[in-house]
């Protein structure tokens, strides 16, 4: 499913008026009829129902004048209060205020102390309250007026539903700057928009409901929108096929580079993950000195040994090991628990560009790309890197808090920079390419906040790659997979849950998505 910035959807709303000849009043009344339709399902009944709407002065609210009009048409009560002035309200939006005018519909402009003890009462009072006070253009922080409206439809408890995208959320980013309304529903038109799956704006939507507002789907398809949504039925199309005679050697040969002295689970985690995703065969190269540690913990994979620091982590002499290691292999994944001695740091860079099969990159291997990222170029394949916001911070010179911002964005960016794949971890995880197409992943679960989650994903998406799967889709199947196990995982809490809970759970997410 396509996602669209507020840009993309102000192009399409005009061509749809201006190309197709569709008036906008037509757009608007479909958009609250959609809303009046949402708000049945939900209530069931909306007759004799107390509603408040709180619409603004632009085409937000024009959404919400045409469902005040349906609701009373429906027999429900309905008080409209506008943050401003009728005189204030044009275009499309003043034709549906003077509509509801006309019926003798409850219009209170909000303008002295006295209306905002009316918005408190009617709240208290109200069934439900409709947010139409802002739409997917707002950008910027919420005060004055604006907030104490959001406040009051916050602190009401009362059952919200959003119009388009909850007042305050920015529609492609997911920020908010000081108040955003907090809606159980949000029924947005045409196409979702990113702000609706990104935190913290995700928080914000509650259960979105996406509704056709009657745009051509020509309209839509012309603007090549290079935001997507992960869904299941996505993913089952792009999933490898096993024959009946299949075997584990045409299930691809994997290669996992990882560990050193104190940090072996990330090794063992990695590893385990890509026999849970379907690897055939599997090898672990780490420093000798903890091969024999590695391959207590892992049964079913094989281990070798890498020439070694004296402080136990990869030394320079591995860099030769590692790419005969890799031209035996389908994919080679490298870097969780390898450690950020000076001797690894050079040996990851040095493999990075000698070894000759598709790489995905992760934890310490990002760490030694630091100011090195121009070495992905040289990458044979297009390498797939999988950082956290920390990491991405690193690798760009940011702040996690600035990554994550703009996480679209940044990762995009990036994505074009490096000619690399980035999965930028997270809630929720963006798969971006270097030709601007992105992926917002809609799995995953804060349980999954712990240690070893992300070791876990990079043996996921290595053993996509394995299976036959290009780095492309596996870095998209690879972390919608990741997510769901999570969320399978969860289903027994997800405080205490553990990666190894997720690693678990990977068969059952993958059968889930192949007979859901």
């Amino acid at each position: 499913m396509k996602a669209a910035t507020a840009a993309e959807m102000r192009e399409i709303d005009r061509i749809a008026i201006t190309d197709y000849g569709i008036p906008g009043t037509v757009l608007m009344e479909n958009a609250g009829v959609a809303v009046v339709r949402h708000l049945e399902s939900i209530m069931e009944v909306l007759s004799e129902r107390k509603f408040c709407i709180f619409a603004g002065k632009g085409n937000n609210g024009g959404d919400g004048y045409v469902i005040a009009r349906h609701l009373v048409n429906q027999g429900a009560k309905v008080k409209v209060f506008l943050l401003g002035e009728k005189a204030s309200v044009s275009g499309d939006a003043r034709i549906n205020l003077d509509i509801i005018d006309k019926m003798n519909i409850d219009i209170i402009e909000i303008a002295s102390e006295r209306d905002w003890d009316k918005v408190r009462v009617a709240a208290t009072f109200a069934d439900c309250l409709v947010d139409a006070l802002v739409g997917t253009g707002f950008r910027g922080e919420v005060g004055g007026d604006m907030a104490r409206v959001i406040d009051s439809i916050n602190a009401a408890g009362k059952l919200v539903v959003a119009v388009d995208i909850p007042s305050g959320v920015e529609a492609d980013t997911g920020r908010i700057c000081g108040k955003a309304v907090r809606a159980a529903h949000t029924v947005t038109f045409c196409l979702p928009k990113p702000g609706l799956f990104l935190y913290p704006g995700a928080e914000f939507a509650g259960e979105l409901m996406v509704a056709d507002i009657g745009i051509p789907t020509a309209v839509v398809t012309q603007q090549q929108i290079k935001q997507n949504i992960l869904m299941a039925g996505a993913i089952r199309t792009i999933l490898p096929q096993r024959n009946p005679d299949a075997h584990k050697g045409i299930n691809g040969r994997l290669a996992v580079v990882a560990g050193s002295h104190g940090l072996s689970g990330a090794a063992a985690m990695t590893a385990e993950a890509a026999l849970r995703a379907g690897a055939g065969l599997i090898t672990l190269a780490t420093p000798a000195s903890i091969q024999n540690v590695v391959a207590v913990k892992l049964t079913e994979v094989m281990t070798t040994a890498l020439s070694e620091t004296a402080t136990g982590g990869i030394s320079q002499d591995a860099v030769a090991e590692i790419a005969a290691l890799a031209a035996k292999n389908d994919v080679l994944a490298i870097g969780p628990g390898i450690g950020r001695h000076e001797a690894t740091v050079a040996a990851v860079r040095a493999a990075i560009t000698t070894v000759e099969c598709p790489l995905v990159i992760d934890a310490d291997a990002l760490y030694a790309l630091a100011g090195y990222t121009d070495l992905l170029t040289e990458c044979t394949a297009l390498p797939v890197l999988t950082p956290h916001p920390g990491e991405m911070g690193l690798l760009t010179g940011l702040s996690a808090q600035a990554v994550n911002s703009d996480r679209v964005t940044i990762a995009r960016q990036a994505a074009r920079e490096w000619g690399s794949i980035v999965v930028l971890k997270g809630a929720h995880t963006i798969v971006a390419f270097p030709d601007g197409e992105v992926y917002i992943n809609t799995t995953g679960n804060v349980g999954m906040a712990t240690g070893g989650t992300g070791d876990a994903l990079t043996g996921i998406i290595a053993a996509m790659i394995a299976q036959g799967m290009s780095s492309h889709d596996a870095a998209v199947a690879g972390v919608y997979i990741h997510g769901l196990a999570g969320d399978i995982a969860a289903q027994a809490g997800m405080v205490g849950m553990a990666a190894t809970d997720l690693i678990k759970a990977v068969p059952a997410a993958l059968y889930g998505i192949k007979n859901c």
